[in-house]
């Protein structure tokens, strides 16, 4: 198990988030632009189909309702009521279609979407590979993938006063071949102090 998965069952992942719902934005004021940027590299494109898997609060809804523009799609998934009421309270919901859903059942239709953004979503997979795969199964050959973080893994480590594992799913290499198993092809990684970057394209 890596170091950072504690809260990988879903029942454990919701009340882990429920705790935290109402004050996560102003733990983490300063986050948005890294936000902003990920969303940038992700390389949308007007009109696509997008899915924030995990989108907590919602602090990447309007980045991503930016880049797809008024024709394009917008759905943000979480399995925490609490934490989509704290992206309604914020108003993120005027960006996208907010839906209660576990990221191991997604209620999307296969190859209906152009790219996925998640961030922080790896770490609290009960099953990554499965997981993955169900993410993948949700977007188009050729459709992109976001796994993202507002930290890299060295800073979040200290953050919560560990250090980094080789067995961190986040490591370059486990997540290739993580990915790679899951339908996945890793296009570019990033680590560093104040980003963690993973992009990755849809096989067919």
């Amino acid at each position: 198990m890596a170091d950072d998965h504690t809260h990988d069952d879903p029942t454990h992942v919701q009340e882990f988030f429920t705790a935290r719902a109402a004050d996560w934005d102003t733990r983490f004021p300063d986050d948005g632009p890294a936000y902003a940027a990920a969303v940038a590299d992700l390389g949308l494109r007007a009109g696509d189909a997008v899915l924030d898997a995990g989108c907590g609060t919602g602090r990447a809804l309007p980045f991503l309702r930016d880049a797809v523009g008024p024709g394009g799609s917008v759905l943000g998934a979480d399995i925490t009521p609490a934490m989509l009421e704290a992206a309604v309270q914020a108003g993120r919901h005027r960006a996208a279609q907010l839906l209660i859903a576990d990221v191991a059942r997604l209620p999307v239709r296969t190859g209906a979407l152009d790219a996925v953004f998640a961030a922080g979503l790896i770490s609290h997979l009960p099953r990554p590979a499965e997981n993955l795969r169900e993410l993948a199964r949700t977007v188009r050959p050729g459709g992109l993938l976001a796994l993202f973080h507002p930290i890299g893994r060295a800073a979040l480590a200290a953050r919560q006063g560990r250090q980094i594992t080789p067995d961190d799913l986040r490591a370059e290499p486990k997540l290739q071949p993580l990915l790679a198993g899951s339908g996945w092809r890793m296009t570019s990684y990033t680590d560093e102090n104040d980003r963690f970057l993973a992009l990755a394209v849809r096989q067919d």
